[in-house]
């Protein structure tokens, strides 16, 4: 048995393979790029490599195009946490040196004592990476919206409250088609108090306004009237003009968020996975697309239940020594997946009446914590999906959140 270890780099990659007594049998500096790879697929090819037996791979990276030109086929590909390698490097060193070719030996080496510890990439279908690039892009997109539409509207506290008074009503706020067009045809109070009833109902309508215009553009100029604080003019000017740089990246990021929801609106709905996803309450398509792209489409990919609550982060932790003994939620996580969970817990009680139930429970008998008795609905949630989707079954509220004893009784 052979085994291959990759420190991977920006511009070149080492390479080393090992036998079952660790003998170092070969090694390699290849490139990145299409040369590098030939090289190092006829370097596993002349130690054995087959579409029937192929090398496993250990490399510190799941990206990349190197990876995709070692997914190919049945070989199976481990990545390996760089912090992990640093401990195993530690088991046959203490002088703490360290090179790119002993890196990729420790690699090889990994797998040729410990492959049953670690868990190699799963075989996700090409349409479910596709759906998680481009909904963790829309993830990333959102988080970038938001985290300028903070930065916006700490500048306009400076100089322009009345901006935050006039869209403070209107739902995602200064992130809305309105406030960016109010903001851009007024960069400064003193120019908003000057506009009249015609150009606020005319960039009401640029924005894509197309009821209640008369009257919201009456409340916004008596808002822009009133009377405010003001900057001096040339303080209040040069915020201006610094606030409409950062309404130029607030669009730019509004956009962005806006195409690639588009997007996954047109491609998670095509997946095998999608019909199953979306029957849970509390998943449309953008947050089906999120679970979706966290947990791929592999089913051997988790053991069981147990092991994808594990990895959301939804299931609790044990830490106990001696006397002590604590119950503490999990810090080691996918947090893309966790973040999905918040969500998908606080909007499902909305569409189930059993969540909504499960989630009461936990305050009013258990004495959990909002935030607690979330992660436990989420967690219900995710064994839940779990199991419909390794039997192919939507999800079913009765069965989900059966009636307790006692209301049966009552009903009999």
């Amino acid at each position: 048995m052979i085994y291959c270890g990759i420190d991977w780099a920006e511009r070149t990659h080492d390479v080393a393979l090992v036998d079952d007594s660790g003998q170092l049998v070969a090694k390699r500096h290849i490139t990145d790029d299409a040369a590098g790879y030939r090289v190092l697929l006829d370097l596993l090819a002349e130690y054995g490599d087959t579409e029937e037996n192929p090398i496993p791979v250990a490399i510190e990276t799941s990206r990349g195009l190197l990876v995709a030109v070692l997914r190919t086929g049945k070989r199976k590909i481990f990545a390996i946490n760089p912090m992990a390698a640093a401990r195993y490097r530690d088991r046959h060193a203490v002088s703490r040196k360290k090179s790119d070719p002993g890196d990729a030996l420790v690699l090889a080496n990994i797998l040729r004592t410990d492959m049953h510890a670690h868990r190699p990439l799963p075989q996700d279908s090409e349409l479910a990476r596709a759906v998680a690039v481009l909904a963790r892009a829309q993830q990333d997109a959102v988080w970038n919206r938001q985290q300028i539409a903070n930065q916006l509207r700490s500048l306009l506290r400076e100089y322009y409250p009345a901006a935050l008074m006039a869209v403070e009503s209107w739902k995602k706020g200064l992130c809305r088609p309105e406030a960016r067009e109010l903001l851009r045809l007024a960069p400064t109070p003193t120019r908003a108090a000057k506009l009249t009833r015609a150009q606020l109902q005319a960039a009401l309508k640029r924005a894509g306004r197309q009821r209640g215009i008369a009257a919201e553009a009456d409340r916004l100029r008596d808002i822009l009237r009133a009377d405010w604080a003001h900057q001096p003019q040339l303080v209040e000017d040069a915020l201006g003009r610094q606030m409409l740089a950062l309404l130029l990246q607030l669009e730019a990021a509004a956009k962005a968020a806006d195409d690639l929801e588009e997007a996954v609106d047109e491609a998670f709905p095509e997946h095998p996975d999608a019909e199953i996803i979306l029957s849970f309450p509390g998943l449309g398509i953008q947050l089906g697309a999120r679970v979706l792209a966290e947990i791929g489409d592999d089913r051997q990919r988790f053991a069981d239940a147990r092991g994808l609550k594990a990895y959301a982060g939804a299931s609790p932790i044990t830490r106990a020594s001696g006397k002590k003994s604590s119950v503490t939620r999990r810090w080691v996580k996918n947090d893309r997946l966790n973040h999905v969970g918040y969500l998908w817990a606080f909007s499902a009680p909305n569409a189930s009446p059993g969540a909504k139930m499960h989630y009461r429970r936990r305050r009013d008998d258990h004495g959990d914590w909002h935030a607690s008795a979330q992660r436990n609905l989420f967690n219900r949630l995710l064994g839940q999906l779990y199991h419909c989707l390794q039997h192919g079954r939507r999800f079913d509220e009765a069965v989900a959140f059966p009636a307790p004893v006692s209301a049966v009784a009552r009903v009999a």
